[in-house]
């Protein structure tokens, strides 16, 4: 019985989300990662808030409290 293999992507993850911020413009937290599941399928959302805190530390995006437990992401130009 043959092994599945997995293609690897060809753009990083951190690539996709800054480019989907560039489209669309600022959004909600979950909508993103809703927007990122749908380009990567094994993303958990563990590994997309620590996409998040590496964007945010290297100064490519903020994150902004909206509401209890809600968050608002923009690209800073």
């Amino acid at each position: 019985m043959p092994l599945p293999t997995k293609i690897w992507k060809t753009r990083p993850a951190y690539f996709v989300l800054l480019e989907t911020l560039k489209k669309k413009g600022d959004m909600p937290e979950n909508d993103l990662f809703t927007a990122m599941q749908g380009e990567f399928d094994d993303l958990g959302y563990k590994d997309f808030v620590e996409l998040l805190l590496k964007l945010e530390i290297g100064g490519k995006i903020r994150t902004t409290s909206l509401s209890r437990g809600k968050k608002r992401v923009e690209l800073i130009q």
